[in-house]
């Protein structure tokens, strides 16, 4: 646990778990409401196949600095990239969700010679009314300046219904969570939607990522349905996907194991060759 410094505006909240010289490193970027625990059911089974482990919080997000916004995706690839060298990394793998796997394939275009493989979760490369209007009310929602009240007003545009009636429980706690945040935590989500909202279109680069993708969506999504992961597959070359039943756009929650299967068996096929 510890901070990265790039400059007088910018601090980085990161952790690294796992063997910190394995020779496989792996990084999992954050959803625009998440931050670094959000991993925590994905990222064991890397650290016990011995890879390094890296997450942090983006600029904006709970635990790094909220600097004015808005940002840009090429600024978050761009401070990524500097914290890979300031650990150390030559070649990683991303698995990004949502936001993250914006970044993860943002960053596949702008830095290829660093990139081995990108998972991409309930991810977009372009708009429609129906995503920006969903972005519109959560910026209203921020402005209540009530955390439990944002929570569950955006609830059900990303959680898939089957999954809000066997998890009422954890859901009342993460709203509670989210009201106890520290202060910033509401205004630096309204920065990251406006970055979102403004340099998410990216469809006409895809076809520049050369590393091996993995495109994953959850079939009940109506954040980001299928049919923008469908584009993203299309337009990537040679890339896989798959699609998660009974699944909304949160699946790092509501479909772990199946993530963990899915995203583990692809990232080990496309790992640097053993030298023995």
């Amino acid at each position: 646990m510890a901070y990265f410094t790039l400059n007088e505006d910018v601090k980085l909240y990161y952790e690294v778990h796992g063997d910190p010289n394995g020779k496989e490193t792996i990084a999992f970027l954050n959803g625009v409401m998440a931050s670094v625990s959000s991993w925590s059911m994905l990222w064991p089974v890397f650290e016990r196949a011995g890879f390094r482990v890296i997450v942090h919080d983006f600029k904006g997000q709970l635990k790094s600095s909220k600097p004015e916004g808005p940002y840009s995706f090429a600024e978050h690839c761009a401070e990524t990239k500097a914290l890979f060298e300031h650990l150390g990394v030559e070649k990683v793998h991303l698995v990004g969700t949502s936001y993250g796997g914006e970044v993860a394939m943002k960053f596949a275009i702008l830095y290829p010679e660093m990139v081995r493989s990108i998972s991409v979760i309930d991810s977009v490369s372009e708009l429609d009314p129906v995503c920006e209007g969903f972005v519109v009310g959560w910026k209203i929602l921020c402005d209540t300046g009530d955390g439990e009240q944002f929570f569950w007003g955006m609830a059900p545009s990303i959680y898939g219904p089957e999954f809000i009636q066997k998890n009422w429980e954890m859901l009342s706690g993460r709203a509670k969570a989210i009201k106890g945040n520290p202060d910033g935590y509401l205004e630096g989500q309204k920065i990251l939607y406006d970055t979102f909202a403004q340099d998410v279109t990216m469809t006409d680069a895809l076809g520049e990522i050369r590393c091996p993708a993995l495109i994953l969506c959850g079939e009940e999504d109506i954040l980001k349905p299928p049919k923008f992961s469908k584009i993203m597959a299309e337009r990537i070359p040679n890339a896989e996907y798959m699609t998660l039943p009974g699944c909304g756009h949160v699946a790092i929650f509501e479909k772990p194991r199946e993530l963990e299967s899915a995203i583990f068996g692809f990232v080990m096929k496309h790992c640097a060759p053993y030298e023995g």
